[in-house]
This record gives C-alpha cells, structure tokens and sequence, in this order.
C-alpha cells in the first residue's frame, strides 16, 4: 500500500466465528500466495502481545493494494473493515497510532497562555486522544506503535512550532491540568456524597463562592449529587473544573442540558478565567452560536471518524467555522464534506398552516402550594409543523407536554382531547442488555423496510451500530437511537426533548433533516425543545416561548412566527443575533457592541430584517 494510505480493522466489529473469512478469501494479494490479510493468532508469535483475538484478522499495510482495491471492505459482512486514501496534504506520520490497523492522529491543538482555543470536528475524530497527549496521560509514538514512546523525538518533531514552548514545559513537569468531562451524567456513578463535599476538594483558587453563585448552583449545594438534573450536573463540573489552579483547562462539551442564558454565563466565566489569569483553555464545543462567542482561535478536526484524525493548525474563529460549514478548508486544500451547511433558506421561515392538530384553552397547573404552577396561553398547533420550543430549564416545558398527554390533569382550562404523544427524554435511560436492531424492531413493524430506512435509519445514521448493545454505546449514539425509537412510534404528537445534546454540528443537521422529512412526509406534528439556536433556526416553522422564574412559576405563551418568537426570547435574555454575511450562520453580537446596541433600539433582536 502507498504511505498514504491505511487499513482499519474494527475489533468490536471483526466476528469470525460468524463469518468465513471472506475478506482474505477475495483478497487479490492473499491470492497470489501473499500473506495480506491472515488471523492475529498466525501472524504473532506465541509470548508477542497484540490487540484483539487470535482468530481476529490483520492486514499487512505493506501488502494491501490500498482503497483502489477494497475488496475486503465490501466483503465483510459486519462492516469492520476501513482501506482510507489519506489527504495527499498529509506529508509526515501521525502523532499517534494505538496499533496496527488502529486509529491514527495527525496534528495537535496548540494551548496558548491566556487564550481559549477551539475544537470544532465530528465525534470519534481525535479530540479526546489529543488531549490526553497534552494532559501527558498519553505518550505519542509519531507512528512508531511498535517502539517504546518518548517525548523528546515529539518535542524535534514540534521544534520552532507553536508547541515548542508547551512540550518543554511539560517535560519540566510545570504544566498541571483540569478537565471537565464529556459526560457529566456519569458524575453520580463515580461520587456518591453531597454537591458541597464535592466542589470543597476543588477551592484552589478561592473563587468557588463566586462560581456557585453565578452559574446558579446555590439551590443544590446541599443535595445529594445522585438527586441532580443534567443541567445542574453541568454546571457543578463546570464550577469543580474551573475552582481549580491549573495551568491548562480542558472543558469537553460545556453547553449541554444548559439553556442559552446558562451557556452564555459559561462562555463569560471561561473568558474571564483565560483572560485575568493567563490561563490556558481549551474547548470541545459543538454549538456553533457559543463556539463563536467563545473562542480566541479554533482548530478543525477531520478525518474519518473511529480511523483517522487530523487537527488542523488554528485559525481565526469566524473563517474556521464558516470553513466547516462550507466543507472545505482554504489553507488545507481539503474539501471534508461534500455539501455546505447553509442557514439563507431558514428562519424566519414563512409558514403555510395546514389544519389544526389540536386547538387548546388556557390552562393553570400548579404541584401544591409553594411548589411550581405553569399558566399556559390558548393557541392552536397544526399538522406537519415543527414547533420549537424555547425557555430556561425548569420553565415547564415537561408539564405542558405531560398535560397534552393526559398524564396531568390542568387545575384551570379543560382538554377535551388526549393526543398520543412520542416522547424522548432529555436524560436518555436505555441501557437494557439489548442490541440497537432488537430495540428499535420491537417499537415499529416498519423496522427494516426501505422507507424506514431512508426517513429514519439512514439520516441518522444508524447502520454502523444496529449491531451493539444499547449499553455500549457513547452518549451520542444513544441520542440518534432515542430520536430514532421516537420517530418510530405510532403518535399524533412527538415531542422531542434536546435532541442536540452530544450529537456534533453534522449529526445534528442530520438529525434536523430526519425530524422535519418526518414531519412533512407523514403529516406528523413535533415539538423540539432545545436550546441550541442553531438547531432551532434550521428546524421550526413557528415558536413557542416560555418565562417566567425557574422551579417557580412559568408562562408558556401562545405559538408565535419564528420572528416574533425569537424577538421575545432574546430580549428577555438581553442577547442580539446577527447573520454571517457569507454563511447565513446565526452569531451573538458581543455585549453593548454598535450592533447590539442598534438592534436592541429597534426591538430587533433576533437578526435585523
């Protein structure tokens, strides 16, 4: 194979006791009495460790005729197998390979004193391994998988770079390090005390106070971590992470299960901790909006997802997303997706109304006194709509849903209908011993079918993961297979509670083209909570806004143009957008900026017309 190609064997894939080993038997090397493709087993010597099983296949790189060929790849019947050309514009080896046929990474993140940098790429890129090379968790190997790594051939191989200065620190053992996880719903498996136990151990810097009060943590600081909500969860890892004294911050994912408000206060912190304290930061971000808002600099990821990955070296934050967007990377040459992501068709889109879904009263619901009571403006929803729906956590938007299912009966206003409704959860439970395939068929009879296929499976991506059981799968691809099951329910109403969270900014326009081709082609209703305007811009026809004072009381008012809607959102949130002039992308206007200023003085808050 030439040097710049590689072959990816999957071993969560590679099932040889189902298979028979049709991949070497079709190989045109192996033919030709070539060992190309042969079992792990054969391959190595008997005390030699390798990854995998013996009966598990490796293909010699050396021998492979490369993607030309790609027998093998259509062979397998389990899909385990990846032949990749890489980018021509690739001219040394990767930083780090995990092995033969394992995911290789081309490229590092440089952490920059007193700035935020940026990640911006597709899950399963390399940006998790990039960071613990960075957090000196990991060792690269430049390629050489076979050999004992050392940082000194790293720190040649990055002399007179942007990570010189980095690596020699590191190496002096003068770089310590806080990381925020990805994942921060398992926080409660792995801590088991109170909220105010857990943040005590983290007051490094003596700011913990400030943090508790300003990410709006205080309510829960004496509560068992396990009692907390997703978006509380959040900003507790956020206020643990950034209490500490270190000299390099990674913050993995900081906007889901927050709402807009939240995540803007986020944004604020983070820059605030950069900037008056020289601090490195470096950030994991998949909404676009915050990204944007967020970022000194940003580095893009691409590759293959689960094969390769390649970070870039940084550019300026608006030419790095509106690159990303349009799929191809000037300074690289690289065109890494073949279709832009354009915002000039969307909101304010003009609806056209078809006939009424359900036309409802206004409605009271309190849970007792002194507990939390949601009034409802009337209004009317239509068939084939997207209504998105926006406000604070807590604001209501669960009890609005659960009263339109009958599970709650409203103590002012009457239903005189009871919808059946589709529901995803925003903190998605499903970690039943079962494979994705079984799940999903057990929901629908349309399982399988080439419409099921085309609406559902294929827009989110699916087939790679039918396969896996529910347990093993990243918080991503429970989130396709939630929306999925969702989708797949016989309902008059499916409501869809943050699909965005832990999806990257392709998965999610996937997501969005498969929620509103449901919509349109089966005449269904969806409501879309979700806080990611980006999503929210791509996807509703109309708006419905809710205020009021969290965990208090709140408002729901009655279904609006997304103009209007939009306007009322974020003026409450004193936050103005503005368009991209070349992509059509949504941006914050920074605080008390002439635009924001401009805007806000003409009530336009929500981009000017």
């Amino acid at each position: 194979m030439a040097d710049d190609s590689i072959a990816v064997v999957d071993l969560d894939r590679c099932q040889p006791d189902r298979c028979n080993y049709e991949c070497a038997k079709y190989c045109p090397p192996n033919r030709t009495g070539k060992d190309c493709i042969v079992t792990r087993g054969d391959h190595y010597e008997e005390d030699e460790p390798y990854e995998g099983d013996p009966d598990q296949i490796r293909i010699s790189e050396e021998i492979c005729l490369g993607e030309t060929c790609g027998i093998c790849v259509e062979k397998c019947p389990f899909d385990a197998i990846e032949i990749i050309n890489l980018p021509t514009e690739l001219d040394e080896d990767p930083v780090h390979r995990y092995g033969e046929n394992a995911f290789a990474l081309y490229g590092l993140p440089v952490p920059d004193a007193g700035t935020v940098t940026g990640i911006l790429g597709p899950n399963g890129i390399g940006k998790s391994t990039a960071v613990h090379i960075l957090a000196d968790e990991l060792v690269p190997n430049l390629g050489n998988y076979g050999d004992e790594p050392g940082w000194e051939p790293v720190l040649d191989r990055y002399r007179g770079s942007g990570l010189q200065n980095y690596i020699e620190a590191l190496l002096d053992d003068e770089v310590t390090v806080a990381r925020k996880p990805q994942y921060v719903d398992q926080i409660p498996k792995q801590f088991d005390g109170k909220t105010n136990e857990l943040l005590a151990a983290t007051d490094e810097r003596g700011v913990l106070d400030e943090l508790v009060d300003r990410l709006g943590i205080r309510p829960v600081i004496d509560q068992p971590i396990d009692t907390l909500s997703g978006g509380e969860l959040q900003r507790v890892a956020l206020a643990a992470t950034l209490a500490r004294d270190r000299d390099f911050y990674f913050l993995d994912e900081i906007t889901p299960y927050l709402d807009i408000g939240q995540r803007v206060t986020a944004a604020r912190l983070i820059q605030e901790l950069a900037e008056t304290e020289d601090r490195a930061i470096l950030v994991v971000e998949h909404d676009l909006a915050i990204l944007d808002l967020l970022a000194d600099s940003l580095h893009i990821g691409y590759g293959r997802p689960g094969a390769f990955g390649v970070i870039t070296d940084p550019k300026s934050v608006r030419n790095g997303i509106n690159e990303y967007l349009k799929g191809y990377l000037t300074n690289e040459n690289m065109r890494i997706r073949p279709d832009a992501i354009t915002f000039e068709e969307h909101a304010p889109r003009e609806t056209t109304k078809s006939a009424p879904l359900v036309e409802y009263p206004s409605l009271e619901k309190s849970y007792g006194e002194g507990e939390f009571s949601l009034g409802v403006e009337g209004g009317t929803i239509y068939h084939s709509e997207v209504l998105g729906i926006v406000g604070p956590n807590g604001i209501g938007k669960s009890t609005l849903a659960k009263l339109f299912a009958g599970e709650l009966e409203p103590d002012t206003g009457e239903l005189d209908f009871r919808l059946d409704i589709a529901y995803k959860p925003q903190y998605i439970e499903i970690d039943q011993p079962m494979r994705v395939d079984a799940f999903l068929s057990s929901i629908t009879s349309d399982f399988g079918s080439s419409l099921w296929k085309t609406e559902i499976a294929g827009p989110l991506q699916l087939e790679r993961i039918m396969e896996q059981n529910l347990s093993d799968l990243s918080g991503g691809e429970r989130q396709r297979v939630a929306i999925a099951a969702t989708l797949s329910e016989d309902a008059d109403l499916y409501v869809l509670d943050e699909p965005s969270a832990h999806l990257d900014v392709e998965q999610r326009v996937r997501a969005t083209t498969a929620i509103r081709r449901y919509a349109e082609n089966h005449d269904a209703t969806v409501m879309v909570i979700d806080h990611d305007i980006y999503m929210i811009d791509l996807l509703a026809d109309r708006l419905m806004v809710f205020d009021g004072e969290p965990a208090v009381e709140g408002h729901a008012e009655t279904p609006q143009e997304m103009r209007e809607g939009m306007n009322d959102f974020l003026s409450d949130l004193d936050i103005t957008f503005r368009r991209d002039e070349r992509t059509g992308r949504p941006r914050i206007n920074k605080p008390d900026s002439q635009l924001d200023r401009k805007q806000k003085k003409a009530g336009e808050y929500y981009y000017a017309p």
